[in-house]
């Protein structure tokens, strides 16, 4: 195997942890999270085998679109530390052997910014341009809202200028003009300055959208709107060679395809994009019982650039997004999974973390998270998912998934010693509250969701054929329960089988490359299966079981 391979495009095997700092660890005991107590964490994150941190906006922020309205680029919000702290975030992280990446959020600006603070004042402002106006009075635009519970179109009046400008998602959030030359150079600009404090790349907000106006200004040397994406990358791998732009692009797969570019071997645009068909598939998948609709995910994903990757996740930190499924599909994962309104956010996804949907089932919940991390891809924690955290209704929108991590079983989850009601966001409460799911119990627990965690992290950084493989191979056999899925890179190849239903089964599998020279050994527990001459075998699932079966040959040197 070229393991030596795996280090140079470390992205392709690496294990993705996305926190938001303010919600994560208080260390002046003001309520907020911050990057100090960040640091506190650090080794947390380690011993669970994470080998990239992501971090949501930190920057100076009106807030209110929970830090994605950002009134200035180069800075640190004061309430979470200064850049001093940020620095030691990276530097610790990095001792750890933890690369960092940081959300970039160009799509639009908060109204605070002093860019459009100046713009709207004067059409005369030099600052005008970097936004997008139109001075005839909008149509409707009910239909092209995002958040449909606050707006009610994408044009707002400014009465200064009389005209209107655009904002894709709240009013408060003016669309940047990437149109515009001097908007695109200030992007690049901001993508420099953060490389320079030790960055390894970036998770690339709202993708589509802020390209969307990019090859607008005829006889400009952006022809296309991949051409400015094209110049993003060439830019960021010049400063940081192995850096990383981690895109938000949820397209149908043909078209995600265009944001990988890469007329030759290698991608030229993003380096990796999430799969957001494959996750709202598999809760498809999960509602049904029935795996039939991941293994079709699975064969759809297009080929890609040997270098791209697709990032895999059961949960993020916006809203479970369904708007891929058929209308049909999208009422069996709501009436399964979140049946009450309130549950339900923008009549197209769901405001609940996965173990409440799953009613803290914890076999259904392991078989989920052994599913993610055997799908070819990258996987991406969302933090308190490893300890199996679960969301509190009684915080507004999508900030019900990003309540206060849980420490220990103490004063607001050990998250912070500051009085409730200065807490950045409700504790949650009731069956998932601190008392019965936190950190610190759970580490002293070899039976728990952490352990299990640990373990499959560790397991699929031990089998690089898991983020190398081309395209998983979906084996033959008879229950539609059971998703059974190869993975092979090199002379590494790995089974991995996943019953999502409660009856168990016997899965009779066929390896047309082996024989009775063949194991297959069970990565997760102790046990192995035999083969016989003619590559058969038979698998024992029990009800929400899974295996992850190495195929180990006569004289393999690979440690199990």
């Amino acid at each position: 195997m070229r393991i030596h391979d795996t280090g140079d495009l470390w992205w392709k095997n690496a294990v993705i942890y996305c926190l938001d700092v303010e919600t994560f660890m208080d260390w002046n005991d003001d309520g907020i999270g911050d990057l100090p107590g960040l640091v506190q964490r650090i080794d947390h994150l380690a011993d669970l085998g994470v080998t990239c941190l992501w971090l949501t906006p930190f920057y100076p922020t009106a807030d209110y679109d929970d830090g994605y309205d950002i009134s200035d680029f180069y800075g640190v919000d004061p309430r979470l530390g200064d850049a001093g702290d940020l620095v030691e975030v990276i530097r610790t992280a990095k001792d750890r052997g933890i690369r960092v990446i940081v959300d970039l959020v160009v799509n639009h600006t908060s109204e605070k910014h002093p860019w459009f603070q100046s713009a709207r004042r004067s059409k005369d402002s030099p600052f005008h341009d970097f936004y997008v106006w139109r001075t005839d009075k909008p149509p409707s635009t009910k239909d092209k809202v995002v958040f449909p519970d606050k707006e009610t179109g994408i044009w707002t009046k400014n009465d200064a200028t009389g005209e209107w400008y655009r904002h894709t998602f709240y009013h408060q959030q003016p669309d940047l003009n990437t149109a515009n030359p001097q908007v695109r150079d200030a992007i690049a600009k901001v993508i420099g300055y953060w490389a320079e404090l030790g960055l390894s790349g970036f998770r690339v907000d709202a993708v589509p959208f802020f390209l969307a106006d990019a090859a607008k200004t005829p006889g400009d040397k952006v022809e296309d709107k991949h051409d400015f994406l094209k110049e993003l990358r060439a830019f960021l791998t010049r400063r940081v060679g192995d850096a990383i732009l981690m895109g938000e692009v949820n397209l149908p797969y043909e078209e995600q395809k265009l944001y990988f570019g890469g007329d030759g071997a290698d991608s030229d645009q993003l380096t990796l994009q999430f799969d957001f068909i494959g996750m709202q598939n598999l809760y498809l998948a999960l509602a049904r019982q029935d795996a039939r609709p991941i293994a079709k995910a699975l064969d759809a994903r297009p080929e890609i650039p040997h270098d791209a990757q697709w990032a895999t996740f059961v949960r993020n930190h916006d809203e479970l997004t369904l708007d891929k499924l058929a209308e049909d599909e999208k009422q069996e994962v709501f009436a399964a999974f979140g049946p009450d309104p309130d549950m339900q956010l923008y009549d197209r996804g769901l405001r609940r973390r996965l173990p409440t949907m799953l009613g803290g089932d914890p076999r259904r919940i392991r078989m989920v998270y052994s599913l993610l991390f055997s799908l070819p891809g990258t996987p991406v924690l969302f933090y308190g998912e490893e300890i199996g955290m679960g969301e509190n209704l009684a915080a507004e929108g999508r900030l019900a998934v990003r309540t206060p991590m849980q420490w220990t079983s103490g004063l607001n989850g050990g998250f912070s010693r500051a009085p409730k009601r200065s807490l950045s966001g409700p504790v949650t409460e009731g069956g998932f509250a601190p008392e019965h799911v936190n950190v610190a119990d759970q580490r002293r627990d070899p039976d728990s969701l952490l352990t299990f965690v640990q373990l499959l992290v560790r397991r699929y950084r031990e089998c690089p054929e898991l983020g190398w493989t081309t395209r998983a191979e979906i084996l033959d056999q008879p229950h539609p329960a059971v998703l059974a899925h190869r993975s092979t890179w090199d002379d590494g190849s790995l089974v991995a089988l996943h019953n999502l239903g409660t009856e168990p089964a016997m899965v009779p599998l066929q390896l047309a490359d082996c024989d009775d020279t063949v194991r297959l050994v069970d990565l997760l527990q102790d046990g192995s299966c035999t083969i016989d001459a003619k590559g058969r075998t038979e698998v024992e699932l029990d009800g929400y079981g899974y295996r992850w079966l190495r195929v180990v040959r006569e004289h393999d040197r690979r440690l199990l």
